[in-house]
């Protein structure tokens, strides 16, 4: 069915947003200008340009650089003494200029990551409320289904300007559970490294937050509070609101990539399976999480010498991050190594809360019940509780060559579990990917140390390096902005009407083929210092495998032009007078 062209917005401005280095046409005049963020760019102004634009007066009378004004922030950024005061002052400058905004970002940007995004974003999302300035994206709130379309239409962009929309129901935020309004800074500081990293153009993104209520007394309690003040609605109305956002979106903005974003646990999965077969659509928590551990563990596996069929694998806190690696570990196995579905699932031990999963355990949900292992599968088991079988008791009888934590419990990989696995493993494979560093599962310092030297280790969060006889060890930190920002760029340069898991696949790989893992301490994966790289080659992989499944809308015919040629630049652009 053809979907009729959505009516193009009145606006300030035009730029052709697809391709870098474009003109910006300024219809607008005087402080109009100066309060757009994508129009202002303050003292750059030449004298020229103001006389054009009716600025005259309006600025002070030096005409400055670019750069200038980046070292000028960054000198009032590094005065803020808080993480939460350096969050606020390049809020401030994005709401300024956008192009300084992302300058910055882009030159600061492995010192500035943690700061617009996790773990700083945490707190932003938690004092939303109390810190509220300027409005920046789209709020949804379930008791106004009716208003889904119109305020998806005010945001102001047209049918074909929309690459990505990142949407949350705030419910799983980071590691700070239901945030309820707060939760659009996620998507507000998803979308910044989208652009930061892979230049995907700042209009052509919008983050959405769905209100369906809050289970946080605090937030309810709260005068200041800005969301729905009711209980979290759940069940039926929230599915329909649910499908009613999705089908309006999709039909509004069809060529856009819907990234779900801190969905809880029960929705997470249930989501992504209902709509990833129909629609454009990619959970960063699930795919994402699963993408950058496999590039990670590809790496590690090449040192082992052993295929990543032949390996053992414990997964430690086995919730949507956990079986959303071990789901494209699994396809890996299968697709690479030509396991069965079934020789592949017997190669994975999953653990909760409550111990090794178990058939017939009624606490798992739907899809963690494929993980749990049969009662005869542990019939032999020397354990203190059959019904509750501990981590420990998993190592001693699975003897596993992989274990990957994703808990939130800190140290529960004890040096008693790691001496173990590095007695009858020559190269143990121990990653602890919790997060914050307080809830990882490990320190790189003591895994490195009580397998002298011999584990392959990732994180979740940053660590420092390790010294140890002799060799610095560098530890890859596995974050999902060494995949998000790339696959998000190679599903809009080739407008892919899906993301199969092979693109998934194929992210991770490319993302693997960065590293050169065989020099002694050599990290797993790239540093964050090289992200704009990453992306660009995370995206050629992606839009290519795009074209192999037969999802590829518009088939690249010169690959890298037309990736790079898309990836925005924050730079001012030429100035055309309309």
């Amino acid at each position: 069915m053809h979907t009729p062209a959505v009516p193009a917005p009145k606006r300030d401005f035009d730029q052709d947003s697809t391709t870098a280095g474009t003109p910006l046409r300024i219809r607008a005049r005087g402080r109009a200008v100066l309060s757009n963020p994508m129009t202002n760019r303050g003292t750059a102004f030449t004298i020229e340009q103001r006389r054009a634009l009716g600025l005259v007066g309006l600025t002070p009378t030096g005409v400055t650089t670019l750069e200038n004004q980046a070292k000028r922030s960054y000198e009032q950024y590094l005065r803020a003494t808080s993480p939460l005061g350096k969050y606020l002052h390049l809020a401030q400058v994005r709401d300024r200029n956008e192009v300084l905004f992302y300058r910055l970002l882009t030159d600061h940007l492995e010192e500035m990551l943690p700061i617009i995004y996790t773990p700083t974003i945490g707190e932003a999302i938690e004092r939303f409320s109390h810190e509220y300035n300027r409005p920046r994206g789209v709020f949804l709130s379930i008791n106004q289904p009716e208003l889904v379309e119109e305020s998806l239409l005010n945001y102001g962009l047209r049918d074909d300007e929309v690459d990505l929309i990142v949407v949350t129901d705030s419910e799983g935020i980071l590691g700070i559970g239901d945030q309820g309004i707060g939760g659009i800074q996620i998507a507000i500081g998803k979308l910044s490294v989208y652009t930061a990293a892979a230049g995907i153009h700042p209009r052509r993104v919008m983050p959405v937050v769905l209100d369906v209520g809050t289970d946080n007394l605090t937030l309810l309690s709260s005068d200041m509070y800005l969301g729905e003040r009711q209980a979290r609605v759940r069940g039926e109305r929230y599915d329909e609101f649910l499908e009613h956002f999705v089908t309006t979106a999709t039909r509004l903005f069809p060529n856009a990539m819907l990234h779900w974003e801190d969905f809880g646990t029960h929705n997470a999965h249930r989501l992504l399976t209902r709509y990833r077969d129909e629609y454009c659509t990619f959970n960063d928590d699930i795919q994402g999480t699963g993408a950058v551990v496999l590039a990670a563990l590809l790496a590690a596996v090449d040192i082992t010498g052993h295929d990543l069929d032949e390996h053992r694998v414990v997964i430690f806190g086995a919730g949507t991050a956990g079986l959303g690696i071990a789901s494209l570990i699994r396809d890996t196995m299968m697709r690479e190594g030509g396991l069965t579905e079934e020789q592949a699932m017997s190669r994975f031990w999953s653990i909760g809360i409550n111990g090794l999963y178990l058939e017939g355990q009624p606490e798992l949900l739907d899809f963690q019940r494929p993980w749990a292992r049969s009662h005869a599968d542990v019939a032999d088991w020397t354990v203190a509780d059959p019904t509750r079988i501990t981590l420990p008791e998993v190592i001693r009888a699975v003897r596993p060559t992989i274990l990957l934590g994703t808990s939130t419990k800190g140290g529960a990989f004890t040096e008693d579990i790691v001496r173990e696995m590095a007695e009858y493993s020559e190269r143990p494979i121990i990653f602890p990917l919790s997060n914050p560093t307080n809830r990882a599962e490990a320190t790189p310092a003591n895994l490195i140390s009580w397998t002298d030297g011999r584990a392959l280790v990732a994180t979740g969060s940053p660590f420092d390096r390790v010294d140890h006889r002799g060799v610095r060890y560098s530890i890859a930190q596995s974050n999902n902005a060494l995949i998000f920002p790339g696959l998000g760029l190679g599903v809009a340069a080739c407008q892919a009407s899906r993301v199969t898991e092979t693109m998934i696949a194929a992210a991770a790989k490319a993302l693997a083929s960065l590293v050169n893992a065989w020099r002694p301490g050599a990290s797993l994966l790239p540093g964050m210092n090289d992200l704009r790289r990453v992306s660009a080659t995370v995206a050629l992989a992606v839009a290519a495998q795009a074209e192999t499944d037969g999802v590829a809308r518009r088939p690249l015919t010169n690959p890298i032009d037309e990736v790079y040629g898309r990836m925005w630049q924050p730079v001012y652009p030429p100035i055309e007078l309309i």
